[in-house]
């Protein structure tokens, strides 16, 4: 059930981040509203499909985006691995844990991205593609993630809801 959710739920997010967000750059740097709820997805105690809503989600981002095949998706199952090992490790601090992943799938993502994009032949200045790009993207996505966070957690609550205790 819940990956089968994935797809309308990453669709409309898609859709805000390509149609509005996009619109609304922070130097030239926009929020990757995917990676944020895919992240806040893993970090969920019950949830399942993990890696499910990564792959849905990277192949969608790899269908609307000009980047090269695959960099979404590896960016995007690569985050989902930082959030499950962070998830056991920080298991009473899921915040702290959703921060430290969306701060490092950013620089992943940005990473991989830009590393393809040059190796296609894109002559893009590393230190101006992180200070215009990646850092405002950070900074963005670092303030979307507890919102984020706590709209998956309200998705996992009804999805797999607690057994009652006799």
């Amino acid at each position: 059930m819940a990956t089968f959710l994935s797809i309308p739920i990453l669709s409309v997010l898609l859709l805000i981040q390509a149609s509005i967000l996009s619109r609304l750059p922070l130097l030239r740097g926009t929020p990757d509203l995917l990676l944020l709820a895919i992240v806040a997805w893993a970090l969920q105690k019950r949830v399942q499909s993990a890696w499910a809503w990564a792959i849905v989600g990277g192949v969608m981002f790899n269908i609307a985006s000009a980047l090269p095949l695959g960099v979404p998706l590896a960016a995007y199952v690569l985050a989902t691995g930082i959030a499950l090992f962070l998830r056991r490790l920080l298991w009473q601090l899921p915040v702290l844990a959703m921060l430290a992943t969306v701060f490092m799938g950013t620089l992943i993502s940005h990473g991989m991205a830009l590393m393809a994009l040059r190796l296609a032949g894109d002559p893009i200045p590393l230190i101006q593609a992180f200070n215009l790009i990646t850092l405002p993207s950070l900074f963005l996505n670092l303030v979307l993630a507890v919102p984020l966070y706590a709209m998956m957690s309200d998705l996992a609550k009804w999805l797999y809801p607690q057994p009652l205790e006799v």
